[in-house]
């Protein structure tokens, strides 16, 4: 499972991915934090983060748009693969961290820069988490685990 903690306390977790993005759709601003103590203000349509059993879905779908998308996991593998969609590139926004695998416990922390970023698991715009100017959410691995039974 994928797991989202915003700083405020408000948390989430989801079997397939989480989804953040302005709530009107349009650009979202925000400053992406990425393990290594790597970081890059950015400007796109939103983030995606997900587990094997996303990658059956919207990850593979994000995930073959692209000339090199990293593996994408299996359905049992502890690790996660990220897309930042549609970024866009200004003097004040860059594009160079825009895929990626999070395994164990490593994780991407997203510091917004725009109001009304939303947050939500599985397509369920409804429940969602919400983010304002300054708010930071971290999104990795979640500690519980789905049993998978073939």
């Amino acid at each position: 499972m994928v797991r989202a903690t915003a700083d405020d306390g408000q948390r989430m977790r989801a079997i397939n991915e989480i989804y953040v993005g302005h709530a009107g759709h349009q650009s979202a601003r925000y400053r992406l934090g990425l393990p290594g103590d790597r970081s890059e203000r950015q400007s796109s349509s939103g983030i995606l983060a997900g587990t094997g059993t996303g990658a059956t879905g919207w990850l593979v779908s994000v995930a073959r748009e692209r000339s090199r998308p990293p593996d994408l996991p299996g359905p049992a593998e502890q690790r996660l693969c990220w897309f930042v969609r549609e970024a866009w590139p200004s003097p004040a926004t860059g594009t160079e961290h825009t895929q990626g695998i999070l395994a164990g416990g490593e994780r991407l922390v997203i510091t917004a820069e725009s109001d009304q970023l939303v947050v939500f698991g599985d397509g369920m715009e409804r429940d969602a988490i919400r983010l304002t100017w300054g708010q930071r959410l971290e999104i990795g691995v979640a500690a519980e685990r789905l049993r998978l039974i073939e």
